[in-house]
């Protein structure tokens, strides 16, 4: 027989041995045992969280010759054959690949006729938001009121797209993402099954890579173990590009030292280890979270975490303030990765933009800000006399705008006047105007750039 992937060898059989999705499996279990099974499903979820697997699950426990149950046998004819994909009444259909009205027609003229084998005929539609609105008309009357011998599964990842007379009549399950414990159980499971060794920290870093998707972690776990011998951390890092833990301690605490130079060298580290400043960032943003969790939750913990009293310790040292301005940067600057001249430059520019917008030294402690090179903001305790000399010198370029009679003024060290006199307004200067001239004295003033109004 030839190689199986784990993503289809280790394919659940039986609702028991789904993973995660224990708020489907009761309502599925209870209609099945109770004989109040819907004619209409449709199943919501992001890649690989087992939207396929429990149709399949849901088409055994409808035509197993031991009877309608929750629990399928998996040893009949029926069983067997729809668990390798030859039951002739379970009609899975890509809707990705068949997206016409003519398609959707040609599938409902069949709905009519009874199984051919089986109790009931099972309609799977996958990615069923790929289908025209032609053909989610062609099929709103059949799903609705289908033969008795007929049900429909749909699945989809993108919810949004379909009709809400479509939704409505469906009973419509969200399969939840899976976490990173729930993955990496999983894939101890199955090692363990196999006679495979492994490194727990090398399960870690691929259950994390899955991003809540179990066929990603196993197809992960496939090419990690291509190698040949027991699954070690340093090769599944190598092979995904992560950075390790220390690394980002190091910058972490690099900055909370306000040490430009130590967090260049670890830069240059994860540079030549050839590693990816994308995945660098989006640790240091992890990090950066984890460690505002423990700043304003006295009680939280992760024990998933191996680092998580360095993550501690790294709390106790940051200011909460900095924390959150750390994390706005790290995020901006993964974003703006692709803008920069190269990934390097882009990362060393968002660690040095973390340093520069840390909070400098007061001035009254006597140290200059301006003599270091380096701008930095004015500390909480100076800005309310910083506050009320802008305000005064506001003030005083009012006053030297308007004058206590409310006509305008020129400004006080402008290099361009608003407006220049004609010599006949110059020698009247020194006469005071009055509502009888100022309309003529209006009229002989040329213009030479916008004026401003301020009010008197």
């Amino acid at each position: 027989m030839s190689y199986q992937v784990f993503a289809r060898k280790w394919r659940p059989r039986q609702f028991s041995e789904l993973v995660g999705q224990s708020h489907v499996v009761k309502v599925l279990s209870n209609s099945l045992d109770q004989d109040r099974v819907h004619h209409a499903f449709l199943f919501t979820g992001t890649r690989g969280v087992g939207k396929t697997t429990i149709a399949r699950i849901l088409a055994k426990s409808l035509n197993c010759l031991d009877g309608m149950s929750a629990n399928p046998c998996g040893e009949c004819e029926h069983c067997v054959a729809i668990d390798e994909g030859r039951f002739v009444d379970l009609l899975e259909i890509d809707a990705a690949s068949r997206t016409k009205v003519d398609d959707t027609r040609e599938i409902l003229d069949n709905v009519q006729y009874a199984p051919a084998r089986g109790r009931y005929k099972v309609y799977l539609i996958d990615e069923v938001h790929m289908l025209s609105t032609q053909s989610f008309n062609a099929l709103l009357k059949t799903l609705e009121e289908p033969p008795d011998h007929v049900k429909f599964v749909l699945a989809t990842t993108d919810p949004q797209k379909i009709p809400v007379t479509i939704l409505s009549r469906c009973l419509q399950f969200n399969l939840r993402r899976l976490s990173p414990k729930e993955i990496g159980a999983q894939m101890q499971t199955i090692l363990e099954s196999e006679s495979i060794e492994a490194e727990p920290e090398a399960l870690v870093h691929l259950a994390r890579a899955a991003d809540g998707s179990m066929r990603d972690g196993l197809s992960l776990l496939d090419q990690a173990l291509a190698g040949g011998g027991p699954l070690q951390e340093s090769a599944v890092r190598d092979m995904l590009g992560s950075v390790e833990q220390r690394h980002i301690h190091e910058l972490l605490a690099a900055v909370a030292a306000h040490d430009g130079t130590a967090a260049m060298d670890v830069i240059s580290e994860v540079f030549a280890q050839a590693r990816d400043f994308g995945v660098l960032l989006h640790d240091l943003a992890e990090a950066l979270h984890r460690i505002a969790l423990i700043q304003q939750l006295s009680d939280y913990r992760d024990d998933s975490r191996t680092d998580w009293e360095t993550l501690v310790e790294l709390a106790a040292r940051l200011d909460p303030e900095d924390v959150q301005l750390f994390y706005q940067i790290a995020i901006t600057g993964r974003r703006d990765l692709v803008l920069a001249p190269n990934e390097r430059s882009g990362c060393e520019m968002t660690v040095l933009r973390m340093l520069a917008f840390q909070p400098g030294s007061n001035p009254e402690s006597g140290a200059d800000a301006s003599s270091a090179g380096t701008p930095r903001a004015s500390t909480t305790s100076s800005s309310e006399p910083s506050s009320r000399a802008s305000a005064h010198a506001a003030d005083s370029r009012l006053d030297g705008q308007v004058d206590r009679s409310g006509a305008p003024t020129a400004r006080a060290g402008a290099e361009e006047p608003l407006c220049s006199e004609p010599s006949d307004v110059s020698e009247s200067r020194g006469r005071s105007i009055t509502t009888d001239n100022w309309a003529e004295v209006l009229g002989r003033l040329k213009v030479n750039g916008s004026v401003r109004m301020v009010a008197g």
